[in-house]
């Protein structure tokens, strides 16, 4: 009945699917585990009409245009002119994040100022991104006081509160997220398109996995059509030879045999709130060195909703998953030991010569919307059409 069957209908799952469907004529069952498709991308609108997202923002921002140009057919933007800012609120100060030139000259006079800008450009060059783990390290004693600021003040406590860990303890590839920008630029990511789709996100998925090709069943869990034998997998208890994607957490595919994969996730309060705004214009703040949450997102600027009546905000407060009914891991924390129980569960995966795995649970690791979507069309490319 089917040549390919997708577990999840993320941007993996989703892209994967249509790409199957489309350009290999592939009859692609989709297989979600949540009563929507959309991922943790899925957006709704609340009880007062303004459209959020449920769990927690999400921009999309990308510089290949190859990617921008496909999801382009599913969707119409708004993308930021000015692209995303982002403002840490510093004992009740809001300051850019990253920590960038303009940055620099709110917290310095302008002479000191003038001074460490120069010195900053000397050594890095104008336009570079200063991962402040390395600027930590540089000799120059006043650059060494920049790099204890932003320590201090946008990174420490704040990435304590995310990960649950001290930042030496986390893998170079988290860190370097968060660099110093020797710039003016107040964006908080560089890419050419920044936005969100016209009509959310959940419109760009339906127009997405909307094919002749794809059925998709949604609210239901894959290991109840799926069985993973040794070196063969049975749909509805006959073997299955077409392809097999998995977009979902491995170690849970495989009941966590090896015990459980770490991850970090969510609790995210929302608030409606009768006033026209709340954190004065801004869509993100950052709380770096107070308050239990990471952060605050104000929907109605994130995507440009500033005719609502009202606003709806929400917080977000980390904490260690468990597994526990209604978590959702979100981000992997990747080091050398969680690495090496993952490629475990790789290993028992690859017994099965049919089945693919795609996306950042299923492959522990960080990806942004774009890269996701890449790496799904490149799978999709690389399978033997019908």
């Amino acid at each position: 009945m089917y040549d390919s069957i997708v577990i999840g209908a993320g941007i993996a799952g989703s892209t994967v699917a249509r790409q199957l469907a489309e350009k290999k004529g592939h009859k692609v069952l989709v297989v979600e585990k949540r009563d929507h498709i959309g991922g943790n991308c899925y957006d709704r609108p609340d009880a007062y009409g303004i459209l959020v997202h449920e769990y927690g923002p999400h921009i999309f921002h990308t510089n290949m245009e190859d990617v921008f140009a496909y999801l382009s057919g599913f969707t119409e933007w708004i993308l930021y002119e000015n692209g995303h800012q982002v403002v840490a609120n510093v004992d009740g100060r809001l300051i850019p994040v990253p920590f960038n030139l303009n940055t620099l000259h709110m917290i310095y006079d302008k002479e000191t100022a003038d001074v460490l800008e120069k010195k900053l450009k000397d050594t890095y060059g104008e336009g570079s991104r200063v991962p402040i783990m390395k600027l930590r390290e540089d000799p120059d004693e006043q650059i060494q006081a920049i790099a204890q600021y932003v320590y201090e003040n946008v990174f420490l406590k704040y990435t304590m509160k995310q990960w649950g860990q001290t930042p030496e303890e986390i893998s170079p590839e988290v860190t370097g997220r968060v660099p110093v920008l020797i710039s003016y630029d107040n964006r908080y990511f560089q890419d050419k398109y920044q936005g969100v789709p016209k009509h959310g996100f959940l419109a760009m998925f339906h127009r997405m996995l909307d094919h002749e090709n794809i059925t998709v069943r949604t609210g239901t869990d894959a290991k109840e059509l799926l069985e993973f034998r040794e070196q063969e997998i049975c749909f509805e208890g006959q073997p299955f030879k077409g392809n097999v994607i998995f977009t979902g957490a491995l170690d849970e595919l495989y009941d966590c045999k090896y015990g459980r994969l770490p991850y970090r996730s969510l609790e995210f309060a929302f608030e409606h709130l009768e006033q026209e705004d709340f954190q004065d214009g801004h869509s993100v703040v950052n709380y770096t060195v107070s308050e239990d949450f990471t952060r605050i997102t104000e929907f109605k600027y994130l995507t440009r909703q500033e005719d609502a009546n009202g606003t709806t905000i929400v917080r977000e407060y980390p904490f260690a998953y468990t597994g526990a009914e209604g978590e959702i891991p979100y981000y992997a924390i990747m080091n050398p030991e969680n690495e090496a129980l993952y490629r475990k569960y790789e290993k028992l995966a690859q017994q099965h010569a049919n089945l693919y795995l795609l996306g950042r649970l299923a492959e522990y690791k960080y990806y942004n919307i774009d890269a996701m979507t890449k790496k799904a069309l490149e799978l999709a490319d690389s399978l033997p059409g019908c």
